[in-house]
């Protein structure tokens, strides 16, 4: 396929071929998202409408007290909370019904303006990911090529090819992303096992060899969470 704006930020994550590709398309477009709305965006009208009905998840509030104009999110904190103690408060409405206060806090509880835009994002590079795998040999090769695909999103991908490839196709993509992972997977078991050999007293000493092991709890928590 010819490159265009919607392939290459697809070749761009799957090129390295360091971790798990689908993770860095996550990663890339919530980089950005947070990027974007503790910047020029908090002051948008309509972002703000936005961010004050949905507020964030602890996940991206993280990320946002980490950027460094923490003033963007206190503004933006100020008038979430108002509204907040509004709808679920203050607010009276005829047609609310006895649970309306719950469902309002249930809904921001369970609601974040970031993860609404990476899930939108990831539903359209899903879309290329698969228009690329079905019309591109050099894709195919380069997705056989990658270190892993985490277990979630494995998942994610075995569950959508039946939906946007046909039968030959889905059965190929399967089978590369079940290798990607069942060969990752024993190897990370290997690691972290001797991870936990190493404690051994027998194997104690300056001249211990602890191989790749010593970040493979690290390792294993990504591949089984995607974080």
């Amino acid at each position: 396929m010819r490159d265009s704006i919607l392939t290459i930020p697809i070749n761009e994550v799957f090129e390295p071929k360091e971790g798990c590709p689908i993770c860095a398309m996550r990663d890339t477009l919530e980089q950005r998202c947070v990027e974007y709305i503790m910047g020029a965006a908090m002051m948008e009208p309509d972002v703000r409408i936005e961010t004050n009905a949905q507020g964030f998840c602890h996940t991206h509030y993280e990320q946002m007290k980490k950027c460094k104009n923490r003033l963007s999110l206190a503004l933006m904190l100020s008038t979430h909370l108002k509204k907040l103690d509004f709808d679920a408060f203050e607010h009276k409405t005829l047609f609310g019904g006895k649970n309306a206060k719950q469902r309002k806090i249930s809904q921001v509880n369970e609601s974040c303006f970031v993860c609404s835009k990476i899930d939108w994002g990831m539903e359209r590079f899903m879309v290329t990911l698969f228009e690329m795998y079905a019309k591109d040999k050099a894709f195919r090769e380069l997705f056989s090529q990658q270190e892993y695909i985490c277990l979630p999103h494995y998942e994610l991908l075995i569950n959508l090819s039946a939906e946007k490839l046909d039968k030959p196709t889905a059965k190929d993509f399967d089978k590369a992303c079940t290798q990607l992972v069942k060969g990752y997977l024993e190897s990370l078991t290997a690691d972290v096992t001797h991870y936990c050999d190493m404690y051994d007293y027998r194997n104690t000493g300056k001249d211990a060899d602890w191989g790749n092991s010593k970040d493979s709890i690290e390792r294993a928590i990504k591949f089984l969470t995607t974080r």
